[in-house]
């Protein structure tokens, strides 16, 4: 029993004792507080029932909370740890592309280095013929060298056009050829008469040159080849001049077009000039008869 039960069983009593009929009374109203208290009671029992089911979800829900925060922590971690793989891969990365870089680089010199020796030692398109001096002195005076001129010859044989270029005009000169012998002809020719400063010769494939610096182009070769050049000349300056040895250029009508008989060989020669931009000769449409047959199935 707890204090107050006590306390009002015990004043019931006295009360019983003092006051007739005052038992019944007491005993009523003991009833009455018993119903309340146990009310109470009850109403104090499903509170606390209710209060332990809330703390029991506040404990479930905290300890759901503690789980995520985990996880959380956890995945930051392998988070961090997949950035740190994915920076490794990405300086792997470049330090590869970096090798292939490098390698390719090496690899395309390499490779354009085999190309050139290629090129170098392949057969000459041409058997080396000379010009015969005067010939050479009638395609410079055909093409109006002057002494602010830079000349190639293309095919420079023993070098004697680009050394009479500059020894006669003082300008610059340089002979292509794909033949190491005349190479090594042309710098001694060149060296031999001190024109050195003025004349450079190398050994190159003609048909990969950049002729657009040229101001005169000279040519001793066959008319197949000159026309495999024309794409080459058609870069040339405009008002720049091309002349030929003995050669036409199909399909391009010269400017002008001179004989010689040289005093050398007492055989008579054609010199051909040209002036960029060419001048192409248009073709010629087949006769009416003939293009009905060529298109006949």
């Amino acid at each position: 029993m707890s204090k107050r039960g006590f306390i009002l069983t015990f004043l019931t009593v006295v009360v019983c004792s003092l006051v007739p009929g005052g038992c019944d009374r007491g005993k009523e109203q003991q009833g009455l507080e018993a119903a309340a208290l146990a009310a109470v009671t009850r109403d104090r029992d499903r509170l606390q029932e209710q209060v332990g089911e809330l703390a029991k979800e506040q404990d479930e829900a905290i300890a759901r909370l503690k789980t995520a925060q985990i996880t959380m922590n956890n995945l930051k971690n392998l988070l961090t740890e997949e950035m740190l793989k994915v920076v490794e891969l990405q300086a792997r990365n470049e330090e590869l592309q970096a090798a292939i870089d490098q390698l390719q680089k090496k690899l395309g010199i390499e490779a354009e280095e085999v190309k050139k020796e290629v090129e170098q030692n392949r057969e000459p398109d041409v058997i080396f013929v000379p010009t015969p001096q005067d010939v050479v002195d009638k395609m410079l005076e055909l093409a109006e060298v002057k002494k602010e001129d830079l000349v190639y010859d293309l095919g420079c044989g023993d070098g004697r056009i680009v050394v009479t270029v500059a020894k006669r005009f003082g300008c610059k000169a340089i002979g292509y050829d794909i033949d190491p012998n005349r190479v090594k002809e042309s710098l001694e020719n060149v060296a031999k008469n001190n024109v050195g400063h003025l004349v450079g010769i190398e050994q190159k494939d003609i048909f990969t040159l950049d002729l657009s610096k040229a101001n005169v182009i000279t040519l001793y070769l066959l008319p197949e080849l000159n026309v495999k050049l024309i794409p080459q000349l058609e870069k040339l300056k405009p008002g720049s001049r091309i002349v030929s040895h003995d050669f036409a250029m199909r399909g391009v009508k010269p400017d002008k077009v001179v004989t010689i008989t040289s005093n050398k060989d007492e055989y008579e020669h054609t010199v051909y000039l040209w002036t960029v931009p060419l001048k192409k000769i248009p073709k010629k449409e087949p006769a009416p008869v003939l293009n009905d047959f060529l298109k006949w199935p």
